[in-house]
Parts: structure tokens; C-alpha cells; sequence
């Protein structure tokens, strides 16, 4: 279903009858060649042609330990579980994901407004920046359930009214992740085509697809074209190593059935110059926790 803008173009049709391919209509990197920041110019350069960019260690071992103390406490905090913005996993019922962590916690508030974190996105979009998303991810071993491949641009166009490619996001690793226990992949390259979904989006679909995806996923035949053209990229590290992303990359990540926890948290910097407006596919909104609707720039 594709709802119709009276100002603003829909540059990514998806949600119709069939998959749609589209080509980039957006930059990847939006500020000036040459703009300082932390992020080098040969950097920049392999995040334009790959999409992501990889920090080996940008929390500090004594950091690590301060954000994974407070994600155990969040997790094992039985109002937290009771909040709505808690996500269990369906089969186990344990704790998957806790939304909204710069709103619930302080700890993770002061690590949003890290310059570390604000000075890269501000660099990659070209302007200041709000959090449109935040997020602990919890991967227990011995059964974990993964997250299937999927492009977040194309929800957060489609359910969230993000109108441009100008939203980056950064997982930061609190356990350490191996090549076994269900870490990030990407396939490099990928961000440069927009891959519009089949199918309507259902009324309250979050509620579904935060556990379980199925509106919005990709088929297996455009994911075997894809993996065949741009490989996949396993992501492992020490805790404490970033992995910053291009909204549109496609990307996810495995079960874990080994012993080993993989946690992270997961931050999206949105430009203030692209706040989202209505869905471009999708009935109603997404809650403000998972789609945020204050669009006022960190600080």
C-alpha cells in the first residue's frame, strides 16, 4: 500500500504488489569533501562504496562495563519487562530488546550525547542530528533467535515516514562477538539499491515484526541475486568495537546456540533536516519508541 504525499515525493515506492529494485536517490555521505571530523577522508570513502565502518574499539574496557551493568539491570528489572517498550523473544520469553534506553536510562542518555558518537554522525549526514531509534539487543546463548535480513530504511520509510537516506546507525558490541554467536552481517554495497518489499503492511505490524519479521522481507530469490553480487560481511570484535552503517544496507544477523551472550546496543542518528512525516506505507503511525516524533537535535 503507498500513501500519497501532496509535498513530498515518494522516492522509494515499497509495500506493493511485487519487489520493486530502486537506485539510490540520495547521497551516502552528506557533508562537503573535506569537512572535518573524526571519520578520515579514505574512511569515508570505503563507507561511501561499502556502507559501514568498523571501530575495533571505541568504548573502553571500564566503558563496556558500565553500559553491560546497566543493560543486565534494565533487563532483569521486572517493571522494564512489564513496559511496552520491551520486546521478549516468543518462544523462551526472555528479554530481546528494550527500546527507548536515552528516555528510560541515564547511563545510556549521557552515551547518546557522546561526542564520540554525535561528531561521526554529524560528519556522515551533514548536519545535526536527533536519535529517531534506540535500543539494547540481548542475545543469550543457547538459542537466541536472529533478526532477518532486511534493510531498516525500508521500514523506517514505510512505517515511520522517513522520507531520504540521510540516517546512519552505530552497534556497539558489550559482549564480544565471535564468527558463532549470531553477530552482525552486511552485504557491502547493498546500500546503493533500494529493494522495495511485496505486500501490504497489516495495522499494528511492530507488534509482529519486532519479534518476528514478515511485512518488509525481502524475497529469497532477490537476496540470492544480492549476496551473489555484493558477498556478506561478518562483523566480529571485542567488546566495545562500533559498527556504524548505512540506514539502507542489508543486513541481520544469525540464531545464537553458542554458550557465549552477544549484546549491543543499537543508536540511529536521523538528520534534523529529514524528521519523518506520515508513513509512506503503512496505516498508522509506529509508536514514538521505536519511531521517534521529537526531532529536537542532541546536544
Amino acid at each position: 500500500m503507498t500513501v500519497t504525499h501532496e509535498k513530498i515525493t515518494d522516492l522509494y515506492p515499497t509495500r506493493g504488489k511485487t519487489e520493486v529494485s530502486t537506485p539510490r536517490q540520495d547521497p551516502v555521505v552528506w557533508s562537503a569533501p573535506g569537512t572535518e571530523g573524526p571519520i578520515s577522508a579514505g574512511e569515508l570513502a570505503s563507507f561511501e562504496e561499502n556502507g559501514f565502518h568498523a571501530i575495533p574499539e571505541l568504548l573502553t574496557p571500564d566503558e563496556v562495563s558500565v553500559y553491560r551493568a546497566e543493560l543486565d539491570r534494565l533487563v532483569a528489572d521486572p517493571a522494564i519487562r512489564a513496559d511496552e517498550r520491551s520486546i521478549v523473544e516468543p518462544q523462551s520469553q526472555e528479554i530481546r530488546s528494550v527500546f527507548e534506553i536515552h528516555k528510560i536510562s541515564e547511563v545510556f542518555a549521557r552515551l547518546v550525547r557522546d561526542e564520540r558518537l554525535l561528531n561521526r554522525a554529524r560528519q556522515i549526514l551533514g548536519s545535526d542530528v536527533y536519535v529517531h531509534q534506540s535500543r539494547i539487543n540481548v542475545k543469550p546463548g543457547f538459542g537466541a533467535s536472529g533478526f532477518y535480513w532486511h534493510s531498516d530504511f525500508e521500514t523506517w520509510h514505510a512505517e515511520d515516514g522517513m522520507p531520504n537516506m540521510r540516517a546512519v546507525s552505530v552497534s556497539i558490541a558489550l559482549t564480544e562477538n565471535y564468527d558463532t554467536n549470531g553477530g552482525l552481517m552486511i552485504m557491502p554495497g547493498s546500500h546503493k539499491t533500494f529493494l522495495g518489499c511485496a505486500g501490504e503492511t497489516p495495522k499494528d505490524n511492530y507488534k509482529k515484526s519486532l519479534q518476528m519479521q514478515d511485512a518488509g522481507t525481502p524475497s529469497d530469490e532477490a537476496l540470492t541475486e544480492m549476496a551473489g553480487k555484493w558477498g556478506i560481511k561478518l562483523f566480529t570484535g571485542k567488546a566495545g568495537s562500533a559498527t556504524w552503517f548505512d540506514c539502507n544496507a542489508m543486513h541481520g544477523s544469525g540464531d545464537n546456540i553458542t554458550p557465549f551472550p552477544r549484546s549491543n546496543v543499537f543508536l540511529v542518528f536521523n538528520s534534523v533536516e529529514n524528521a519523518a512525516v506520515e508513513p509512506f506505507a503503512a496505516p498508522i503511525r509506529r509508536p514514538e519508541f521505536i519511531g521517534a516524533r521529537d526531532f529536537t537535535p542532541v546536544r
